[in-house]
């Protein structure tokens, strides 16, 4: 099965991130999803609202915050935290707004990216981190370039997977006919709620390609919670990827695959929104779900770009 979202679900031809403050405190138990053994369960409170996150490393090691895109979790980053905190970083990868239940506002404008970038700010400044450096993939990217190019006295270093910087995707979707046919399946999820939720919700979990049956299972089990699969939708409501065309002015790493959602368009001029150091890495052979189906080359690319601890 392709990793398009129209056979994620199998919605058929149907388918076609305020600054933070407050405390951090361990979720409780009750609360705790299930996940592999050796994070730790976080709750960071914002004036946005609580997020959940997974975190490794030492407490005082570099800090690194990891953004998930749709439709997975914090979780998507379980490689990731592992070889960071085996690295001496300090990683954390929160369920970003709509998949925390502690962060869900009803309104769909609630999801524009400058809240979820806003988010990043606040989630920094609750866990006492003046620099980090920040990684992304899908949704999780776009919200990091963007936080990226905002906050460059923040964001050390910037990694991005997937997903191309909005403003090259922007200029895809308006110019490359490749792209706007790769992004139809936004159609379906940017239909009027409970149609696209219902159509996905009785498809039961999604096959996400190389992904394992039993995480495909916990992602789908957290978007069936109330409320929880119509947030997630609710990102592709609120945005289409215009007015971010603010440069990155950090090191950056993009690591980009054969992916069947974002032509190559994006991926080559997404040089020309990086006025920083810049690398682009192109993996062959590997999708869209990338630091799940290539977790070692992820790991190794982030590692190598992070530099030593």
């Amino acid at each position: 099965m392709t990793s398009t979202r129209r056979d994620l679900f199998r919605l058929g031809a149907a388918a076609a991130i305020v600054a933070g403050t407050a405390t951090l405190a361990p979720s409780p138990a009750s609360a705790a999803p299930a996940v592999p053994g050796g994070f730790e369960r976080l709750r960071i409170r914002t004036r946005a609202g609580t997020f959940d996150a997974l975190a490794a490393g030492p407490a005082d090691g570099r800090p690194v915050l990891l953004l998930h895109g749709f439709p997975e979790s914090g979780l998507e980053w379980r490689h990731q935290l592992t070889a960071l905190a085996a690295a001496g970083f300090r990683a954390v990868a929160p369920d970003q707004r709509g998949y925390s239940p502690g962060v869900r506002p009803a309104p769909i404008d609630a999801y524009r990216l400058e809240h979820a970038v806003s988010d990043v700010r606040g989630i920094a400044n609750t866990l006492g981190w003046n620099r980090f450096d920040l990684v992304g993939h899908d949704w999780g990217a776009c919200v990091a370039w963007i936080a990226a190019a905002r906050f460059p006295g923040r964001v050390r270093k910037l990694t991005a997977v997937s997903v191309p910087h909005p403003g090259a995707f922007a200029e895809a979707l308006r110019s490359d006919p490749a792209q706007r046919d790769a992004s139809r399946y936004m159609d379906g999820f940017r239909e009027p709620a409970p149609a696209p939720e219902n159509r996905i919700l009785a498809a039961g979990p999604p096959k996400l390609d190389g992904v394992p049956r039993e995480i495909c299972e916990e992602y789908f089990a957290r978007l069936s919670e109330p409320g929880a699969l119509t947030a997630a939708l609710n990102w592709y409501r609120a945005n289409d990827f215009t007015g971010y065309e603010q440069c990155v002015r950090v090191p950056t790493l993009f690591v980009a695959g054969d992916d069947p959602m974002v032509a190559p368009s994006g991926i080559r001029n997404t040089r020309r929104w990086v006025s920083g150091p810049y690398r682009l890495e192109q993996l062959s052979g590997v999708g869209h779900f990338i630091p799940e189906t290539a977790p070692e080359s992820v790991s190794r690319l982030l590692l190598e770009h992070l530099g030593p601890v």
